[in-house]
């Protein structure tokens, strides 16, 4: 499945008791329309509020397939999806449907996904759902985009990481990160839309956030380069090993993480 979805209303991408959840959302309508559980894999996790512009998930189906969805021969996708979009919240959109090969995993398969984050520095009630109002005067972008120049490469990125994930290692490939203006279809003023955007091979929890906070602080004078670098861990080349150069950093050395609600996730590559 191809979908998308406003992030606002949902508890994050995994589904969690007594709470909205798209993956939850999923599985319930699924569940309504195939007349059995069907549990929905995801491309990784998004936290709460954060959106996605293109996601893609899996589901695994071989039961009998109910006469309202059949083709004839087996389960009819386009009108699968056009059920699911009718009974889905407004805030979930699928965009696609169509068999996978038996081994595809929508998590593990995936070899690069790719995050924006949008921000405003002059107010206006049309952007404030989807990017940061971001005020404060004197921003410097060259500088922010020295440091994001920093990112790229297989670096250990455990001090942006949020404590709490599953994961086995902090390790990330980060392919790209720059700030870049950009024009709004919303009204603007010329000049004031910002748009962070970055593309690894995986992303830890709550890393973007953490980044983008941190390089604002750069910004705006709070955090020289010299500090921001020393956050980006190198990864000793040793075969077999996801370890760094032996130097510790925590979480709280890094700034504080920006509000949700600017954050999408624009793409998943496989």
């Amino acid at each position: 499945m191809d979908l998308s979805y406003d992030g606002s209303p949902f508890f994050g991408w995994q589904i969690q008791p007594g709470v909205p959840t798209v993956q939850g959302s999923l599985e319930s309508v699924l569940e309504t329309l195939l007349h059995c559980h069907v549990g929905v894999t995801g491309a990784g996790r998004t936290d709460t509020g954060v959106h996605a512009l293109r996601y893609v998930a899996h589901f695994d189906f071989d039961g009998p397939v109910p006469a309202a969805l059949s083709d004839g021969s087996s389960l009819d996708c386009a009108q699968l999806r056009y059920k699911l979009n009718a009974m889905l919240p407004r805030e979930i959109a699928v965009s696609g449907i169509c068999p996978a090969d038996p081994d595809f995993h929508a998590r593990f398969d995936a070899v690069r996904r790719s995050y924006s984050y949008y921000l405003h520095r002059a107010k206006n009630p049309f952007l404030e759902k989807q990017s940061y109002y971001y005020a404060y005067p004197d921003v410097d972008f060259e500088l922010m985009n020295r440091c994001a120049a920093l990112l790229a490469g297989t670096h250990d990125f455990s001090c942006f990481e949020k404590s709490g994930g599953d994961n086995k290692t902090s390790v990330c490939t980060v392919v790209k990160a720059a700030w870049t203006q950009y024009e709004p279809q919303m009204q603007a003023a010329p000049g004031t839309c910002w748009r962070f955007d970055i593309c690894a091979d995986r992303f830890l929890r709550n890393m973007v956030r953490a980044v983008v906070g941190t390089l604002l602080e750069v910004g705006r004078g709070k955090r020289s380069p010299e500090s921001f670098a020393t956050l980006v861990l190198p990864v000793n080349e040793i075969p077999g090993q996801a370890g760094h150069d032996g130097k510790q950093v925590r979480r709280s050395e890094a700034g504080e993480s920006v509000p949700a609600h600017a954050l999408f996730l624009t793409n998943v590559e496989y």
